[in-house]
């Protein structure tokens, strides 16, 4: 072989090795994930059997990379899911352990989604917060416990916070109204307490706040209202008190809200009947007076729940005059008089008026 031909080889196999080099992934990030992996127990489906080799980059379960890195950019694990490996079991995921600190050595990882395993317990590891890139970070439906993280705010990309279904006991973090780019908030059934934070309204990109079914007081901060791509909130069973702000009927894409089983009191705002909110369910509170007759065209419900609370007086007439209610229920109340006919009175049951003083007329009994 001569010394050009050498040197040649020498170069193609330099171009090779280089190659597969970049083509696999980064020995710490498979030594990051083998760490993740080590500290959880999948017992029925054998998820993480695929995790073997030494390129994490290609046919690891649930691990994406990034093309231009290939360094770890997602982890997907979900234990409900349609893929082939839950149908061949015949069966959801059941995993156990805790999340290893060891993810946050993936400097790239730009969605984190362990979600749905029912027994995956422990905290939410503190130096998650130190990944900066991290755009979606869904742990549903596990046994995570402890607190949400109280610098979550360094997050600055983040869009999705998603910890519903767990056994976290934290207050919210003030931080957590940094999250700038936050479109989707999810701190559904757990034990949060303490206060919304005052300057909520800072998260303008949010379209979908639920914190229903956690300890959280106080009142409903007015900036609230600010945020104006807010299409879907839901604060219902909780320990909030005072009454709804106005500002609240008054926001450009609000469809649902939901506030029952509150301690909320007073009037309910006359803005909320004329509004863009679709399905309004303020049952279960200690709202009180007469129903405001202010229905109108704009008024579209396809739910409006007012049962369990201290309404008196009327039916207002004007209901007749929205353009749709779908579901009505004013049970539990102290309404009292005629039901007035037409839609949408004349589709409701009997059990959309039960438990009042003094109410009459279809589909009740007959007024004397």
């Amino acid at each position: 072989m001569t010394m050009f031909s050498y040197i040649t080889l020498l170069a193609i196999l330099t171009i090779i090795i280089s190659t597969s080099a970049v083509r696999s992934c980064p020995p710490s990030d498979r030594a990051a994930l083998l760490a993740f992996k080590a500290a959880l127990h999948e017992p029925y489906l054998g998820i993480f059997n695929s995790w073997a080799g030494t390129d994490c980059c290609h046919n690891w379960y649930g691990v994406s990379c990034d093309m231009e890195s290939k360094r770890v950019a997602d982890i997907n694990l979900r234990g409900e899911s349609e893929d082939p490996i839950f149908q061949k079991a015949g069966r959801s995921g059941y995993m156990n352990g805790s999340i290893s600190p060891s993810i946050c050595k993936l400097k790239r990882l730009s969605s984190l989604t362990i979600a749905d395993w029912k027994g995956i317990s422990g905290p939410i590891p503190a130096c998650i917060t130190s990944l900066p890139f991290l755009r979606i970070l869904d742990l549903i439906g596990n046994r995570i416990s402890g607190q949400i993280p109280e610098d979550i705010g360094r997050l600055h990309r983040l869009a999705v916070l998603n910890v519903a279904d767990n056994l976290l006991t934290s207050r919210i973090p003030r931080s957590l109204t940094n999250l700038s780019g936050l479109m989707h908030l999810d701190l559904r059934n757990n034990r949060i307490w303490g206060s919304l934070p005052r300057d909520f309204g800072r998260l303008r990109m949010l379209s979908r706040a639920l914190l229903s079914r956690n300890y959280i007081g106080g009142t409903i901060p007015d900036s609230l209202s600010k945020i104006y791509r807010l299409a879907d909130l839901d604060l219902s069973l909780n320990r909030l008190s005072g009454e709804i702000p106005a500002s609240l009927g008054k926001m450009a894409v609000l469809a649902t809200l939901n506030l029952d089983a509150n301690k909320f009191s007073g009037e309910i705002p006359y803005s909320l009947f004329n509004s863009a909110i679709g399905n309004l369910n303020l049952s279960k509170n200690s709202f009180h007076g007469c129903l405001p007759d202010v229905f109108g065209p704009r008024s579209y419900f396809m739910v409006l729940d007012l049962s369990y609370n201290n309404f008196w007086g009327p039916i207002p007439k004007s209901l007749s005059q929205a353009s749709f209610i779908g579901h009505l229920d004013l049970s539990h109340n102290r309404l009292c008089g005629k039901i007035p006919e037409g839609p949408p009175f004349d589709h409701l049951e009997a059990s959309s008026f039960a438990y009042n003083a003094c109410l009459c007329g279809k589909p009740l009994g007959s007024c004397r």
